[in-house]
C-alpha cells in the first residue's frame, strides 16, 4: 500500500512539473506585442510590376521557349498567378495556353518529382 501512495505521488509530481512547463508556453505568445518602431516607421517600398512581354514587346508567346516559359512556371509545377509575376493580364493568358501546350508534349512537367 505505501508502494501505491510512493507511485501516485511521483506521477502526481511529474505532472504538476509538465503543468508548469505548459503554463509557461503561453505567458511566451501573450509576451508578443507590437514590434518596436513599427507603427511610426517608413513604410516598404514596393516597386511596380511590369509586364515583361510588354517592355521586351513580345506579341507572341511560344509553347517551344522552355526557358522562358519555366520562370512562370513554380517548383511544384503549378502556373503562377499574375499578382506574383507582375504579366498583364492579355499576356497571362497566354502564357497559361503556352504552358499548356508545352505540359502536353511533354516540354514541361505537369507535376514536381517526390
Amino acid at each position: 500500500m505505501a508502494d501505491e501512495t510512493n507511485t501516485s505521488t511521483t506521477t502526481g509530481g511529474a505532472s504538476s512539473g509538465s503543468r508548469s512547463e505548459g503554463s509557461g508556453s503561453p505567458a511566451g505568445s501573450s509576451s508578443r506585442g507590437p514590434r518596436p518602431g513599427g507603427s511610426g516607421g517608413r513604410k516598404f517600398f514596393r516597386r511596380k510590376k511590369v509586364c515583361k512581354f510588354c517592355v521586351e514587346k513580345i506579341d507572341v508567346i511560344q509553347y517551344r521557349d522552355v526557358r522562358l516559359l519555366q520562370q512562370f512556371v513554380a517548383e511544384r509545377g503549378k502556373i503562377v498567378p499574375r499578382r506574383l509575376t507582375g504579366v498583364c493580364t492579355t499576356h497571362q493568358r497566354a502564357l497559361a495556353r503556352a504552358i499548356k501546350q508545352a505540359r502536353n508534349i511533354a516540354l514541361l512537367p505537369f507535376a514536381a518529382r517526390y
